[in-house]
């Protein structure tokens, strides 16, 4: 089957969302980042900064805080969910609505598991050494308190525990993707250039 779809899962700092971007500009398709947090505030009425904020991140490094805070911390707000699984149900909803209507990159919020079972549907992730990516944090967003090299670590702490919490799969893990690709060593172009051919190719 034709590939309709590109999910781009990223570690921090590794041009993930630009190698996205770009990819769909090159395809001439629609790109989901930012858009689907729009997208998810209109469908829940959520706050656009709570969604960003919460979900693609836990509030915190450790799997049985969040687990734990998720249960006990937040009353239900739907069906007796919590705001945290209320939060990636509407996700789901709308991630998926994305993908029927196909020609689009969606980058981030577990958008690889949720579209797990559609065969037109390719899922990237692009990674990179720490130094290229700590130096690309830098000259970015420019230095903080903490060590870029600390940043990081937060950063991809954090999507890992909010993938295992809600899809229960190891982040960054290779066998859990299409294809991996070290944008450090090849480049945000050739990235773009490789994945670009793969949908031209498989059908």
């Amino acid at each position: 089957m034709k590939t309709n779809i590109v999910t781009i899962s990223r570690e921090f700092g590794s041009g993930g969302r630009t190698v996205g971007k770009e990819l769909a500009d090159k395809l001439g398709w629609e790109y989901y980042d930012k858009e689907i947090i729009k997208q998810v505030s209109i469908a829940s009425g959520l706050n656009e900064e709570f969604i960003e904020k919460n979900g693609e991140y836990a509030p915190t490094n450790s799997l049985l805080s969040y687990i734990f805070s998720a249960r006990n911390g937040t009353p239900g707000v739907m069906n007796g969910l919590s705001i945290d699984d209320f939060l990636w149900a509407v996700q789901v909803k709308v991630i998926n609505e994305i993908a029927e209507k196909g020609n689009c990159v969606i980058v981030g919020r577990c958008a690889d598991y949720i579209l797990r079972d559609r065969e037109d549907c390719l899922n990237v992730f692009i990674h990179a050494s720490m130094a290229a990516r700590a130096d690309r944090i830098v000259r970015l967003y420019g230095e903080s308190d903490q060590t870029p090299e600390k940043r990081l670590e937060d950063k991809d702490k954090k999507r890992k525990v909010y993938c295992k919490r809600h899809t229960d799969r190891d982040w960054g893990m290779a066998q859990n993707y299409n294809l991996s690709l070290d944008s450090g060593k090849i480049g945000i172009e050739s990235c773009v250039e490789y994945i670009a051919k793969l949908v031209d190719e498989i059908e």
